[in-house]
């Protein structure tokens, strides 16, 4: 599958339930992120990949101008109407990232949330996120890394999903030190943190019900399958999520790379 159709997808795919449900999960991230980059009035701000807009508001209380950009249209859609509930002033833009809608050095403060890490050409991504960054620009990138808990549930969803398409990048990749400084190195001087963002619910049975019905990656998948193999990727969902019971309900330790950087 050629990477354009493959976005197609991927666009149609994030956009497939309200995913505000599962942003909730993460915003201890979201507030982490905000917090290093430590936003000034009147900053020109971007969040790439910005889903429903968590980061893009917190971004905004704290006085950035701010663009989110992502290249699914349901969750533009969403992440403009909660913009109106909150008389927000934040401008969402469909985009995609590897080509994102706005000039050189435009900005002087880029992020993305567990965002970026799932577009498929990280070289791509990379060069557009230090084209957009003003010299001396900060940047602030959460994603999951490969042995965390997201990596385990990718891996428990593979057996069901038809394999990705040749050359397309591990999104966990992004969460390897040295990756982001293959990618990044050169335009940013970098510093990495590694952070746990728990997720805790009450059984297997209520992960299964939340990413099967919010999820996009969970629910589209679910949805393409026959009722019996969609029965045992249920059941599959369910065992393996109660592998991590602890104190009486499910706790599941996510693992995040938070890379941090200084335009050159």
């Amino acid at each position: 599958m050629a990477f354009t159709e493959l976005k197609q997808r991927q666009s149609v795919m994030w956009g497939n339930g309200p995913y505000e449900r599962i942003t909730d999960t993460i915003r201890d991230i979201h507030r982490l992120v905000v917090d290093r980059l430590d936003p000034q009035p009147g900053e020109r701000w971007l969040d790439a990949a910005c889903g429903t807009g968590a980061v893009a508001f917190l971004a905004a209380e704290r006085g950035a101008d701010v663009v989110g950009i992502d290249l699914a249209p349901a969750l533009i859609e969403t992440a403009r109407e909660l913009a109106a509930q909150r008389g927000a002033e934040v401008t969402f833009e469909v985009g995609d990232c590897e080509k994102l809608p706005a000039a050189d050095a435009s900005f002087d403060v880029v992020s993305s949330t567990c965002g970026v890490m799932f577009a498929p050409d990280h070289a791509a991504v990379a060069r557009e996120l230090a084209r957009v960054t003003r010299p001396g620009g900060r940047l602030a990138l959460a994603c999951w890394t490969p042995e965390g808990g997201l990596g385990d549930l990718f891996r428990m969803m593979a057996p069901f999903a038809p394999p990705p398409p040749e050359g397309a990048g591990s999104p966990f990749d992004w969460g390897r030190e040295e990756h982001v400084r293959t990618l990044l190195g050169d335009a940013f001087e970098l510093a990495f943190e590694r952070h746990d963002s728990p997720l805790t619910l009450s059984s297997g049975v209520e992960y299964w019900e939340l990413f099967s019905s919010s999820y996009g990656p969970t629910k589209t998948l679910a949805e393409s399958l026959d009722e019996e193999r969609r029965a045992a990727f249920r059941q599959a969902w369910i065992d393996w999520a109660e592998q991590y019971r602890e104190n009486g309900g499910i706790v599941q330790h996510r693992e995040y790379l938070l890379t941090t950087g200084r335009r050159r």
